[in-house]
């Protein structure tokens, strides 16, 4: 059996990084580790083909081929999933369709028949058999939350690996917070449940027996939603990293409690651990109690993030402006924040309604809800009735997100990051395409583009003052590029 599995494009947003890829001679950011997981399920005797609509193209011939088309994807994925359905369709094809857009959303999708909602371990086996049949069910979900350690290896060799910047690997699902805005609860619990040490090992081994030999991401809802199965995991990579040697270094979303482990900061950094995504959200206490923030309540969130810096972790955060209980003056005291705390990539969104939230189910009890969300954060669009005036929020977000990414503010946000980062842990060294990133921005970033006398400054100072952190200063200057390009096109 022909099975053609097919990922939507992502549009041009936050995430997606397109305007850094000509930089490192990739073509996307990460590649679809759901689909590749559920290649792994699938009988070995069947045929597969994977097709990323964000490095290659999808043909009709691809589609005449298959016999079956899987399609997965996230809610910023919709217009480009209506696109494929509508093509394989069109040449008589059945499209069965899983992941985050179609668990919270299949009903927008009458085109497509068949789904698989919700994780699709144990669902696998009963879909693959009515495909024998040929007697599919409409939706196949399971009731219960599945047990993550019989997860199958991704088929990594499924794609060619060096597409991409980065490589997704999953140890656990499920966090144990439940922020009013997240549908993470909804789509995978609130009991985090955790892969084996050892198969996160296996996957990686696989990966490095590839020839990978760059970034992982660790692609956890909360990598320290349970800290004792983290530090297990943590000790063992370590354990591997000195048998082997390899080059990749990993970076993972987690809690602002991280913070609050030292111990466990210490041990990330051995691992090979170089960033961390947390959602910080606000620094408004008001609005952290509406949206049920409570690890990041009670605490000097400023200082947290420095402890991390200091234990050698980049900071990354996510912001969101838009609650009910933020007051007027809130885009000023985000940026303030953002720049003290030197937070380099500061993903800041309008607040939306995701489906199965909290929230969501709130503002439709209040009759705030005007529409669906498109699923980019970033768009400066709001799909609710909001306290603060329309015009006015997605006005301050605009002329926020312009100061932030603003080339002086921009550098002056990466010179206090670097006062308070001390790295440490194993060393990636310099690969060929860092050196041709490095080249290349000297002409885009220095000679180029506007904020070319901002970017030398911030260059020279950077080399004679933190010379063994010039690497980090040059990779967070490109990035800039691409965050700049989206700012601009709010």
């Amino acid at each position: 059996m022909n099975i053609l599995l097919v990922y939507p494009q992502c549009p041009d947003t936050f995430w997606s990084f397109r305007h850094v890829l000509k930089f490192v001679s990739k073509k996307a950011a990460f590649p679809p580790l759901g689909l590749l997981t559920v290649a792994a399920m699938l009988p070995h005797a069947w045929s597969l083909k994977l097709i990323d609509l964000n490095v290659a193209s999808l043909t009709d011939a691809a589609i005449a081929w298959a016999d079956w088309v899987f399609m997965s994807g996230m809610i910023v994925h919709k217009d480009s999933a209506h696109e494929v359905a509508a093509r394989c369709t069109a040449l008589g094809k059945t499209v069965i369709a899983g992941g985050p857009l179609f668990t919270t959303g299949y009903q927008e999708f009458p085109e497509i028949r068949h789904f698989v909602l919700g994780e699709a371990e144990g669902l696998i086996e009963r879909l693959v058999e009515d495909m024998k049949q040929g007697e599919l069910q409409p939706t196949y979900r399971l009731t219960d939350w599945p047990d993550v350690r019989t997860t199958p290896v991704p088929r990594w060799d499924l794609i060619n690996l060096h597409d991409y910047v980065a490589m997704p690997v999953q140890f656990s699902r499920g966090c144990p917070f439940n922020c009013e805005f997240c549908d993470i609860v909804a789509m995978n619990g609130r009991v985090p449940r955790t892969k084996e040490p050892a198969q996160v090992l296996r996957e990686l081994e696989m990966l490095r027996l590839a020839g990978w030999r760059n970034m992982v991401f660790i692609v956890d809802d909360n990598f320290i939603g349970n800290p004792k199965r983290a530090r297990e995991l943590l000790r063992e990579l370590i354990a591997w990293r000195e048998r082997v040697r390899p080059k990749m270094g990993f970076f993972t979303e987690a809690s602002m409690n991280l913070a609050d482990d030292a111990a466990l900061c210490e041990l990330m950094m051995k691992a090979g651990f170089k960033k961390v995504f947390l959602g910080i959200e606000t620094p408004m206490a008001e609005s952290l109690a509406e949206c049920g923030k409570q690890q990041n309540r009670k605490r000097d969130m400023a200082e947290s993030v420095r402890i991390l810096q200091r234990a050698g972790l980049e900071v990354m955060g996510g912001f969101i402006v838009g609650f009910d209980s933020d007051p007027r003056d809130i885009f000023n005291r985000q940026f303030e924040f953002i720049q003290q705390t030197g937070v380099v990539t500061a993903m800041v969104g309008l607040l939306n309604a995701l489906p199965q939230t909290e929230l969501y189910r709130r503002l439709a009890r209040e009759g705030r809800i005007l529409a669906k969300t498109c699923g980019n954060n970033t768009d400066a669009a709001i799909n609710f009735v909001t306290q603060l005036d329309r015009e006015f929020l997605i006005s301050g977000y605009r002329n926020l997100m312009r100061d932030l990414y603003e080339p002086k503010n921009y550098y002056k946000r990466i010179r206090a990051f670097l006062h308070n980062y001390q790295p440490g842990g194993p060393s990636l060294g310099l690969s060929w395409a860092d050196l041709k990133a490095f080249v290349k921005s000297l002409w885009v970033l220095g000679v180029w583009r506007q904020g070319r006398c901002a970017y030398w400054g911030f260059f020279w100072s950077t080399l004679f003052a933190s010379p063994r952190k010039f690497h980090t200063a040059i990779e967070l200057s490109i990035l800039g590029y691409h965050f700049r390009r989206m700012a601009s096109r709010l």
